[in-house]
């Protein structure tokens, strides 16, 4: 090995516990600087001359260094080198350990030396182990360090008439008592390299090692952290998301239900038959307190009245008037049963008596000048039966918001007696679900009234009308708000999984009925739901709708902060790029004549026979036809099934490679050309466990393809890290490689940059519903830095800095956990402006309103990563 004249060899480093990537980015720049040569990864390369670590650590790295006789060096060497201008000697530089007396210990010095002078060739020359280790893991850990050492290794069972000389053991799998030789823990490794200067060194060195990455001391309890995770997102997602200040007021505890005053109601039947309606329903109006229901055989003859068409405003608002103080005074969600029967009894059309829904259907479809009404309604629309029926719904609504806030945790008074009821004791439950529909959110009632909402908002008319039908369809948003949220209230800690399946199945009902609506009046729409998880729900789905019936394939992965960034951001510059009035109903999901409640493509039946064979299959790795095609370059295959409709060209396999991963991994240069014509683009920037495309091209040696994706993509690919931290330009070590790589990267950026807007609609549409998301997801998930909820969020960010997502959330069992924790990484990645190049120039410079209020979104979630980066560098 090459000692010290740096003339004569190319020093090559390898890294170990240098945890800041900037300071690792510098100390790379300053090895190429001076023509050496660096090695990523995260085992020990024996090729390496010199390591690079901060101080003495419990690594693999350090340990086979050690043996191999390396120089170990602190990072001042590379610094003072590269001020210098010059390699300079490593003696002063080398890692010491203080032994408490006036000289130190230097780890490596004594076998470096006996190395370097040919006296051994290594710390282990003459040791033929069998290693009896039974995790695999360490096994081949322990390997690579004795081999390091020069030792020759035997795993059980060893071959015949081998003379072993060493059996090193962990945890015993198999006898031993064939082998003369005594056993020895792995300690014992520790002891031979450094004898009584362990002492000294201050690791337990063994038990702390990982053969992915180098060990260390933990100074945050990531099961508590997981624990406390978990209760502040429990908190997180019971807190209400809709608010009914004015129910404080409906429950006086001075006036139980008991309390019944004797009134006579028998002069309200003379005044209805002598046709003295008002001043019926003004004496029932005076006469309601709590404990007290006027029979509901007059209401119903007085609801009976007002649908003729014939009533006056003063009686309308007297009617208004009643049902409020019906509602005050007797709530229904605090009373006993008969009460619960008694509004029950007045909610519905006296002529047809058939319950709470049709009634309501039919108020809404008046308003909306429908024929659909449970009965024929004078027409065409009379003002004072639209004001009537109009009232109608806005009661209902305020009923089903009182049952709502009943159910809400919070300060809600129940009476003494009264017991919670089921959900199938309120009305609201049994007005939108029949019993056969008690597992599904989207019911009949559901569907016809997303259906209704579609009716307000199109269509063209006069200026009075329109503003009628808004002002209707803002009531039927709140409506849909307090479904969604009395719904998640019930069934989410029973089953959390059937209600993400039922909000998710209605977002993609709305969305595709929506698809009639202009961009304009959805954003309007949209910004008139109130609840925050709704409104999440919808813009998600509207969202991938979009980009799905204008040919964009995003990631099928559940909706996260990094599905956003790196998969949404994206997809809106091509939504940008998208040539007006063009569409690919083929790869659709949402043509108008489809009835699919999911955004699943659409199978072209006539063209079945002209599938290839197996293209719908896996095999046991979860490889479709696609995948194997990639690895066997067999571009023709490739372009066949790339032709055909509805196909995913980001399918991935069972651990989550795509095919363009593997045509990159295994060198299919006219695979990966092939897939990047295809449209929609597969996804460039999609990483598997740290490894992107791009990064498995170079480290297969391919840079002919990394060149073609650094083309398509820019130069944002270079600013993506593998576990390690190593960027692309990190694997490669050679100057003019590296060069062209840069080269490859400008000529993307060059070309992405000079992409112009083509379809500002969509850009605008896109650019509203991205900015709802973002802001919604704040708020649902309780990101830290953006809801006072999760106060351990600190914690989290303080666990993240010092260690991988991979090691804080190792063990990790609460998926919530473990989602908020990736979204906590990417919004420190996002302040760090790691992923500044997902959303492309023309986007960020278009002035449009929507998009601009994107561009401030975007802006204040990175501000908030950087305000809280800010205050846990404080500690």
């Amino acid at each position: 090995m090459c000692s010290l004249g740096m003339e004569h060899c190319t020093p090559v480093f390898q890294f170990s516990g240098i945890k800041i990537h900037e300071q690792k980015r510098a100390l790379i720049q300053g090895i190429y600087l001076l023509s050496g040569k660096y090695i990523g990864g995260s085992v020990y390369q024996g090729t390496c001359t010199h390591l690079v670590i901060p101080h003495v650590l419990a690594s693999e790295k350090f340990l086979a260094s050690c043996a191999a006789g390396k120089w170990i060096v602190t990072p001042d060497y590379i610094m003072d080198s590269v001020q210098n201008g010059f390699w300079l000697s490593e003696g002063l530089y080398e890692v010491a350990v203080p032994t408490g007396t006036t000289s130190a210990f230097y780890p490596a010095r004594h076998w470096r030396k006996k190395v370097t002078s040919g006296e051994i060739t290594g710390a282990f020359q003459g040791w033929k182990v069998l290693l009896m280790i039974e995790d695999l893991t360490y096994s081949v850990m322990f390997k690579r360090i004795l081999e390091a050492g020069t030792a020759i290794v035997y795993t059980y069972p060893p071959p015949s008439q081998t003379a072993i000389n060493h059996v090193i053991v962990k945890a015993m799998i198999q006898d031993t008592s064939s082998h003369d030789v005594s056993c020895i823990p792995v300690t014992d490794i520790i002891q031979h390299l450094f004898g009584e200067n362990c002492v000294h060194m201050k690791f337990s060195v063994i038990n702390n090692i990982n053969s992915a990455k180098e060990a260390s001391v933990a100074d945050v309890d990531f099961s508590k952290l997981e624990a406390d995770l978990r209760d502040a997102i429990i908190e997180q997602e019971d807190r209400p998301r809709l608010l009914f200040l004015e129910f404080l007021s409906y429950h006086d505890p001075h006036h139980p239900l008991s309390q019944v005053i004797e009134t006579d109601f028998g002069n309200i039947g003379t005044m209805i038959e002598c046709g003295l309606f008002i001043e019926a329903m003004d004496t029932i109006r005076s006469a309601v307190i709590p404990g007290i229901l006027p029979p509901a055989s007059y209401l119903g003859a007085l609801i009976e009245y007002a649908q003729q068409g014939n009533t006056t405003t003063l009686f309308l608002r007297t009617f208004q008037q009643t049902m409020h103080r019906l509602l005050i005074a007797n709530p229904p969600w605090l009373a006993p049963a008969n009460v619960k029967k008694y509004f029950s009894q007045v909610l519905q059309c006296p002529y047809c008596k058939m319950g709470q829904w049709p009634f309501l259907e039919t108020a809404i479809s008046y308003c909306l000048s429908s024929e659909a009404t449970c009965h024929q309604l004078p027409g065409p629309a009379l003002p004072t039966l639209l004001n009537f029926y109009t009232d109608v719904l806005a009661f209902f609504l305020k009923l089903f918001q009182g049952e709502l806030y009943s159910v809400t945790p919070g300060d809600f008074i129940e009476l003494p007696g009264l017991s919670q009821v089921s959900k199938s004791g309120l009305l609201l439950y049994r007005t939108f679900w029949t019993v056969w529909e008690q597992s599904t959110l989207l019911s009949c009632a559901v569907r016809k009234l997303v259906r209704f909402m579609m009716l307000a908002a199109c269509g063209d008319n006069a200026e009075s009308d329109k503003e009628h039908k808004w002002h209707l369809l803002a009531m039927l948003l709140d409506l849909l708000s307090v479904l969604v949220e009395f719904w998640y209230r019930y069934h989410c800690k029973l089953n959390q999984k059937l209600v993400e399946r039922g909000l998710k199945d209605l977002a993609d009902h709305f969305a595709i009925s929506s698809q009639c609506l202009s961009p304009v009046v959805l954003a309007e729409m949209l910004a008139r739901v109130s609840s925050t998880r709704l409104k999440l729900a919808l813009v998600d789905a509207i969202f991938r709708n979009i980009c799905c019936t204008n040919g964009i394939t995003l990631c099928g992965e559940p909706l996260s902060l990094k599905k956003v960034v790196l998969s949404y951001l994206p997809a809106l510059g091509c939504l940008a790029r998208c040539q007006s009035g063009r569409q690919h109903t083929a790869n659709s999901c949402t043509s108008p004549d489809t009835n699919c409640g999911t955004l699943s493509p659409v199978k072209n039946e006539s063209r079945q026979e002209c599938i290839p064979r197996g293209l719908n299959k896996v095999n046991a790795a979860g490889e479709t036809l696609l995948h194997r095609a990639c690895k066997r370059n067999q571009v023709e295959i490739v372009l066949e099934i790339l032709a055909k409709p509805g196909i995913d060209v980001n399918v991935k396999d069972y651990v989550g490679w795509t095919p363009l991963h593997e045509a990159c991994n295994y060198g299919s240069t006219a695979c990966v050309e092939a897939l990047l014509r295809h449209q929609p683009a597969p996804l460039i920037n999609y990483v598997v466990d740290g490894i992107s495309p791009l990064h498995d091209a170079l480290l297969n040696g391919h840079m002919d393809i990394a060149k073609i994706l650094l083309e398509a993509a820019g130069s944002e690919l270079l600013q993506q890290a593998d576990r390690e931290g190593h960027t692309p330009l990190d694997l490669v070590s050679d100057t003019s490689e590296r060069a062209e790589l840069i080269h490859s990267a400008q000529v993307g950026d060059s070309k992405l940059n000079s992409a112009k807007v083509w379809n500002h609609t969509l850009l605008e549409a896109g650019s509203c519903m991205l900015a709802h998301l973002l802001v919604c997801y704040q708020q649902e998930k309780g990101l830290p830095g953006s809801t006072p909820a999760i106060d351990v969020g600190r914690l989290l960010v303080r666990a993240l800095e010092a260690h991988h997502l991979q090691r804080v959330t190792l063990g990790w069992t609460d998926q919530r956990a473990v989602s908020l924790a990736d979204d906590t990484q990417t919004l420190l990645e996002l302040a760090k402006g790691k992923h500044s190049g997902q959303v492309c120039e023309a986007v960020k410079a278009y002035e449009g309103e929507n998009t601009v209020i994107l561009m401030v979104v975007l802006g204040n979630i990175q501000a908030k990563g950087l305000s809280l980066l800010a205050e846990v560098n404080k500690y």
